[in-house]
């Protein structure tokens, strides 16, 4: 069917709308593995966890009560699954990545979180019974490959070697929740939209942050020292990162297919790292850019796989 000028106008327009948005999302969300280092620098682990969503809550919370046809009702059935959905996938992913970039780099970090696609593969696999080509296992191999390298092998400093490992694997846990998340939220998304179910779930886990409020350090004394740049992180990763962040990701998927907006993850790493390189001087050595070539070149494949499954 030939298509009128109108149409290919219109389609245009929403191509650049739908690239825009992607660019949006990668470069906030590449900002936030530096951002973390840097809120690190004034506030505990937990204590950045619980400043980072006290915002997002509170942004989420006024965009339930003022616009609250926009998502789904809530069913009664469905409020603990979605609260294990948020502990695990939230929570304890938020806890895990910002514990472990108390020692490794954000560029280390963000490579390690982009294996999630991969751990999904292998979740499927695993509990799904679905098969696994030889194109995507090797993809497979050469992520987790990538992953080991930089987990191992990927720092500058020899002195902190130990914790560098510990750091990276409460990344690597981080990552397996993370795809927890994307399994385990399949069956919700039957009765939810995904902005609902990530809303829904945000507010409710957010709970289990508070038995932290009363642990050492306190969080008040660390906020009221804060730096400017700390705030700003802070302010940056609630608003940006995540509530702006996750609302472009879901809006792409509503307008274009998983595989296409998928390809759009392979530039945070690599972006994240560049912007990690110029903003907090941070160290890449060759094994790290070995681990992470092998990484994109494994979700390449990958994501390839599954993009010729689809079309």
């Amino acid at each position: 069917m030939i298509q009128s000028k109108k149409e290919i106008k219109t389609n245009n327009s929403s191509n650049w709308k739908f690239i825009t948005m992607m660019v949006i999302c990668v470069i906030v969300w590449a900002f936030a593995f530096p951002f973390i280092k840097i809120g690190l620098n004034d506030l505990s682990f937990t204590n950045l966890t619980i400043m980072r969503f006290f915002v997002v809550c509170v942004v989420f919370g006024v965009i339930l009560l003022l616009q609250p046809k926009r998502f789904s009702k809530l069913h009664k059935k469905d409020i603990l699954p979605i609260f294990m959905l948020g502990f695990l996938g939230v929570m304890v992913y938020h806890l895990g990545l910002n514990y472990g970039e108390q020692y490794i780099s954000p560029g280390a970090a963000s490579l390690i979180i982009a294996t999630i696609p991969v751990l999904v593969v292998i979740s499927a696999f695993i509990f799904l019974k679905e098969k696994i080509t030889p194109k995507k296992l090797f993809g497979v191999i050469l992520a987790l490959g990538g992953v080991v390298i930089i987990s191992i092998l990927g720092t500058p400093d020899e002195s902190i070697e130990i914790n560098y490992m510990y750091g990276a694997l409460a990344v690597v846990i981080a990552a397996i929740v993370g795809a927890y998340y994307t399994i385990a939220g399949k069956k919700l998304l039957e009765r939810y939209s995904a902005l609902s179910l990530t809303v829904y779930a945000i507010l409710l886990s957010s709970i289990t942050l508070i038995p932290f409020l009363f642990l050492s350090p306190s969080i008040i004394d660390q906020v009221a020292t804060m730096s400017m740049y700390s705030w700003f992180a802070v302010i940056f990763l609630g608003i940006f990162s995540t509530v702006i962040g996750y609302t472009l990701w879901y809006v792409g998927l509503e307008i274009k297919s998983a595989s296409d907006v998928g390809v759009y993850l392979y530039a945070v790493p690599v972006l994240s790292t560049i912007i990690s390189y110029f903003l907090i001087d941070e160290k890449i050595t060759m094994f790290f850019v070995l681990g992470g070539i092998l990484v994109i070149i494994g979700l390449a494949l990958v994501n390839m796989n599954n993009r010729q499954k689809i079309d």
